[in-house]
């Protein structure tokens, strides 16, 4: 039996064991991941137990690729942006019948108690069929700066990226301002549009482009013909790498699909820029942020987030609560199954939508 953390301070934990827990980062990097490795090693190590890190995600269990985690990691891990563990995109279920019993042998191998997944639906839809399937004990840590995970209100590294988003969008406007152009950002969102929508609205964009709603350009041209005859010399626009673009009801956004299967993204502010100038006659630019989204330290608040759903994981190990996903449920820290966070993708609400219609520019397909 495992012993709780109270127990285990109180020294009353029965025969004292130490648990072997491994930990991985998968999918793209966020800020925030190091705080969260932080959280669970701080309650862990302390207590005796010993934490094994994967390199590169799942790839770390299928290779058996890891090292022993000291507490001397842990210095200042919490303020540092990237993950020591290394991020990556693989997954066991790409090819089930080769890879699914490597991931088993290295955790009977190093006698794993439990795994600890921090990452998106990739990463967590891997654990949650490891652990319905196989018997594995994982406890999942929700982490993708897209925040369009279920059973959670917020991802950490969110946060950050709406910052980091929101100050490009401010800087671009005085450029933008310099020329008398339009300059269209595309930002990450290859489903859900959480980043552009927030970032957008709190730099205050000329419209706002989300894969909630596909987007007639016909409309957006219209709008910003309004916005010129009414003097103004230069425009921003927030557009999401998944926006489904049409004119005259003809989709003009790419339906291919790469092999597994997610559409391909990349190029709608180049379209959306080139429609602009050609349409209404307005030079306009685009702007792809990329990876400057997930990059550098996190904010502070993506810091305190990640370290306490790291802090609550390591919690769910001791109490061998697993099959769960730590979560932030109305402010507070809380925890739902593994299942529910992977069941579908959490988009933006109609009643955000609808609250700064202003902002967005609406379809009529």
């Amino acid at each position: 039996m495992i012993p709780t953390e109270r127990q285990a301070a109180a020294g009353d934990s029965g025969p004292e064991r130490s648990l072997r827990v491994g930990v991985l980062t998968g999918g793209g990097d966020a800020p925030g991941l190091n705080a969260a490795i932080c959280g669970l090693g701080r309650r862990l190590l302390p207590l005796g137990h010993r934490l094994f890190g994967f390199r590169h995600g799942w790839q770390g269990l299928i290779e058996d690729d890891a090292w022993e985690i000291e507490p001397r990691e842990f210095s200042d891990l919490i303020a540092r942006g990237g993950t020591i563990l290394g991020a990556g995109s693989a997954n066991p279920y790409n090819q089930p019948e080769r890879d699914v019993p490597r991931v088993l042998e290295t955790i009977q191998r190093r006698r794993l108690d439990a795994v600890v997944a921090i990452g998106g639906d990739g990463t967590l839809g891997a654990a949650q069929r490891l652990a319905d399937e196989h018997g594995v004990s994982i406890v999942g840590v929700p982490k993708t700066i897209d925040n369009d995970l279920c059973g959670t209100d917020f991802t950490f590294g969110f946060f950050t990226a709406v910052e980091r988003v929101t100050r490009c969008i401010d800087d671009l406007r005085t450029t933008a301002k310099a020329h008398d152009r339009v300059m269209v950002v595309e930002c990450m969102g290859r489903h859900a549009g959480w980043i552009t929508a927030y970032a957008g609205v709190a730099a205050a964009a000329e419209a706002i482009l989300v894969p909630e709603r596909p987007v007639e350009l016909r409309e957006l041209f219209g709008r910003l013909q309004v916005l010129r005859d009414a003097g103004h010399k230069s425009a921003v626009l927030a557009v999401a790498e998944g926006a489904r673009l049409y004119r005259d009801g003809v989709l003009l956004s790419t339906t291919q699909t790469d092999r597994y299967g997610q559409f391909l993204t990349g190029g709608v502010a180049r379209m959306v820029a080139s429609e602009v100038q050609r349409e209404v006659g307005w030079e306009a630019r685009a702007v792809e942020l990329g990876h400057l989204q997930r990059a550098g330290r996190p904010l502070a608040m993506d810091r305190i987030f990640a370290l306490r759903l790291g802090a609550h994981a390591a919690t769910l190990l001791l109490e061998g609560r697993f099959g769960r996903m730590a979560a932030m449920q109305n402010g507070e820290i809380a925890d739902v199954p593994l299942a529910e966070a992977v069941a579908r993708i959490r988009k933006l609400s109609d009643h955000f939508l609808d609250r700064y219609e202003a902002f967005f520019a609406f379809p009529n397909p």
